[in-house]
């Protein structure tokens, strides 16, 4: 991160001294595994002025590439709405957005970066579905321009095209690191069946070997029915001699619903086993259920979306898709690389360094690879209520650890 104008603010200057400030592949699937709950938009709010057009009048030209009509066109709405709060906030820096519709489809998506390049864009912001994402990249790679994505799928990230979304990776190395450090040395997992299920229990299984803990037993369930692997379990998580001192539980809310009382069925105690997840453990129905109070899990700190939310309410008259952050601070990014960096602003070196961002929601930076790795907080759940019990970092260790 660096200094503005005497603050440190990391790249984002004065729109964050002003505010005192994580898809899976494919279709709407993207939203499912986001990383944190997301309130309603107002079905009943305007529609966002300027669709398929600019927002703001500098020199240096930008591509926004997000579904404004088809699928997903309520949040690509919401995308559009927070760059324009952030060209604002920014104090309009010489930057104009190009506001291209993708419809949500691949070919949309395609013929949106055709068209954005042959207006003049530097880099492409968007899009937002992973299918969406690859069919935009290969058009912008192809011109030597970068993209800055907002799936969470890690298979779509590349040299070139970076994800500056919230992914479930980052958020299992936080909790794992978090709790061997609290002393917890022999891990039991139970995976649900399901693409999302596949890519955090790879990471899982790496970080927990990183961390010098075991894996004691793994078990894979189909969604909504967990009962049989939480049987089979049993005889590693409950009773003194048991070796498992934390269960990782990485489901959607909908399906820890069923989890929980499948634990609890066989006697499973919290107090003996820590239950972990990640942010979309973040849900009051989740931090309700008694098998899983004492639970830890990995989620950004919600201060920063908080203060953002209200001021987005306070425009456009409706409650943001925690997505929308996403759009902001893409933005801020790119407002700020072109004041600071000149000719190199969008060079892979400038966007890949190692001292990473400062956004809403914490410090992020992105990989060589296309990855991006965030600062995150880890909560206990207390009395149906989440309470951070180590906060986000300020700024991001060595890459990968």
């Amino acid at each position: 991160m660096t200094r503005i104008g005497g603050w440190r603010t990391g790249l984002y200057g004065v729109a964050l001294v002003t505010l005192g400030l994580s898809a899976c592949a494919g279709g709407s699937d993207v939203l499912a595994p986001s990383s944190r709950p997301t309130p309603a938009l107002n079905a009943d709010a305007p529609p966002p002025t300027n669709q398929g057009q600019r927002i703001g009048t500098g020199s240096i030209k930008v591509a926004l590439i997000v579904p404004l009509t088809g699928q997903g066109a309520a949040v690509g709405a919401a995308l559009r709405n927070a760059a324009e709060l952030a060209y604002d906030d920014f104090q309009k820096p010489d930057l104009q957005i190009l506001v291209k519709d993708d419809r949500g489809t691949p070919d949309g998506a395609r013929e949106a970066a055709q068209s954005a390049l042959a207006d003049g864009a530097e880099i492409v912001l968007g899009p937002l579905f992973a299918a969406n994402v690859q069919s935009a990249g290969a058009v912008a790679r192809g011109a030597g321009k970068p993209v800055v994505a907002f799936s969470t799928d890690a298979g779509v990230a590349a040299r070139g095209v970076y994800l500056i979304s919230f992914l479930p990776q980052s958020e299992v190395d936080r909790i794992v690191e978090e709790a061997t450090a609290a002393g917890r040395r022999s891990f039991a997992a139970l995976i649900p069946e399901s693409t999302y299920g596949n890519a955090v229990e790879a990471q899982f299984r790496e970080a927990v070997a990183r961390r010098g803990a075991r894996l004691v037993a793994i078990e894979r369930y189909p969604t909504g029915a967990p009962g049989p692997a939480v049987e089979r379990l049993r005889t590693v998580m409950v009773g003194s001699a048991a070796p498992a001192d934390a269960l990782f539980v990485p489901d959607t809310p909908d399906g820890l619903l069923a989890v929980a009382p499948a634990l609890t069925k066989i006697g499973f105690s919290p107090t003996r086993v820590r239950p972990m997840g990640l942010a979309l453990w973040n849900d009051p129905r989740v931090l309700s259920q008694p098998a899983f109070q004492g639970g830890w899990f990995a989620a950004p700190d919600t201060a920063g979306f908080s203060g953002f939310a209200q001021r987005y309410q306070a425009r456009y008259g409706a409650s943001p898709p925690r997505a929308a952050s996403l759009g902001y601070d893409a933005v801020s990014l790119t407002a700020a690389l072109i004041r600071q960096y000149g000719t190199q602003r969008f060079a892979d070196a400038t966007l890949t360094s190692p001292a990473g961002f400062s956004g809403l929601e914490g410090t992020f930076r992105f990989r060589p690879d296309g990855l991006s790795e965030r600062t995150l907080a880890v909560y206990e759940i207390r009395n149906n209520a989440a309470a951070v019990v180590s906060p986000a970092p300020k700024v991001l260790g060595p890459s990968g650890i």
